[in-house]
């Protein structure tokens, strides 16, 4: 296939994981150009090289910015965007203070599509490409969130919350509404284009025994699904777990005995795991997102991202909006890095960009479309300025090498380092 277009610039890809081995830049590889044509990357290679090879081809110079993979968020609640950096809660006091009265508005459908265009927007805008998003207990909130992703041709991830107690009147549906809406929801959209659904029960504490066995059977009739929930996020929360589910052995057996626990499961937080669960969850090849920006802005904790890796445990990214204070997955990197930090294993730019790319696209079971630049893969890309502002531009210009520089940018940078997105082959 001919190429539509060449863009020239620094152009990353993985050909390994940077958690493994000594030196975490020895998986990436830099490239001069890269070709794209039909929504897709068909080669890597040397700028003169791929315009001898396709002469037809447009041109796009970007000089020494930095071309990867658009960025892979693997935990949202896009109907939080207008609640976002809401002050000065925990975890259940900010759901019943701030989040169950803005989802109570996502029956109307005309106001979930102004917040989920307003939601991509605003993402795009950061270089997100690709995320996995919980929506409301409103079947029209999951028609508006896949209607605007589709119609800018996006690959998303998305669910109906489920929840039949210990939420507003407003927002509990019951074990079989929560089962048959899904079902259809499944049926409308799962696979349509670049759309794929997530069973999405809120986490233990909203959900009766009844309803998370009838989320585990929907789950058992449509396993190419995958299935998200919350774990473990804050230690109050797990003590009202176990009061709400005495018999369990521990918060993840809440899941596991309704079948809710799966390789295609992805669990967000997952900071105060016991060991059980930790060896259950590496056993099936589960997921786990860590969420940075949410668990310190709500006084969550921190996540073990090191001792996790070490057991080989499959990690992604994800700026959790709107608990997460930040739409940006360079702010969610810098704090993914302040963490580790805290925990005395600070992560090297080239981890940092794996995880909220090709790590979360591997979360997601997307690892072989998405989250890399490689032939085949599908053309989500972000370009990133190096020196999108007087403070990062006189850091960047010191820089020893590419990572001293990436660095500076992840750290400080925002929305302005974002020189230019392309979703499914086409410049946005």
């Amino acid at each position: 296939m001919q190429a539509e277009y060449i863009l020239r610039g620094q152009v990353l890809s993985f050909a390994g994981t940077p958690f493994e081995g000594d030196s975490p830049e020895a998986a990436a590889k830099l490239h001069e150009a890269v070709a794209i044509g039909g929504g897709k990357v068909l080669e890597l290679g040397t700028w003169d090289g791929l315009r001898k090879a396709h002469p037809a081809a447009e041109l796009v110079d970007h000089g020494d910015r930095l071309i990867l993979a658009g960025f892979v968020d693997a935990h949202v609640h896009f109907p939080q965007t207008a609640i976002i950096a809401s002050w000065g809660k925990r975890l259940i006091d900010w759901l019943n203070s701030y989040t169950f009265p803005e989802e109570m508005r996502f029956g109307d459908r005309a106001y979930a599509d102004e917040i989920a265009g307003r939601y991509l927007d605003l993402t795009r805008a950061n270089g997100t490409t690709t995320m996995c998003s919980y929506c409301t207990i409103h079947p029209e909130s999951v028609d508006a969130f896949f209607t605007a992703a589709q119609a800018r041709g996006q690959r998303v991830v998305a669910g109906k919350t489920c929840m039949d107690r210990n939420a507003p009147d407003g927002l509990r549906d019951t074990a079989q509404s929560a089962h048959d809406d899904s079902a259809a929801l499944i049926g409308r959209w799962h696979g349509v284009d670049r759309l794929s659904y997530a069973i999405t029960p809120r986490f233990s504490p909203t959900s009766t025994a009844e309803q998370l066995e009838a989320m585990g059977a929907l789950w058992a009739d449509h396993p190419d699904c995958l299935m998200q929930t919350h774990l473990s996020e804050q230690t109050d929360e797990i003590a009202w777990v176990k009061s709400l589910f005495p018999e369990a052995r521990d918060y993840l057996d809440t899941y596991e005995k309704f079948g809710l626990l799966g390789a295609r499961g992805l669990y967000g937080h997952a900071i105060h795991l016991e060991d059980r669960e930790r060896a259950r969850l590496r056993e099936v090849g589960a997921a786990l997102v860590h969420c940075p920006t949410s668990n310190t802005f709500i006084g969550s904790g921190l996540f073990d991202m090191a001792g996790l890796m070490a057991e080989g445990q499959r990690i992604g990214l994800a700026t959790d909006t709107g608990g997460g204070s930040s739409f940006s997955m360079l702010r969610t990197m810098a704090a993914a890095y302040e963490v580790g930090q805290l925990r005395g294993t600070p992560l090297h730019a080239a981890q940092l960009l794996w995880l909220a790319t090709q790590g979360s696209a591997r979360a997601l079971h997307m690892g072989d479309q998405i989250g890399n630049i490689a032939p085949g893969m599908e053309a989500d890309l972000v370009v990133l300025d190096l020196a999108s502002t007087p403070a990062i531009a006189q850091r960047s210009a010191g820089a020893k090498d590419l990572w001293e520089a990436v660095f500076a940018t992840i750290m400080m940078g925002d929305d302005r380092a974002v020189a230019e997105v392309w979703i499914n082959g086409a410049r946005d």
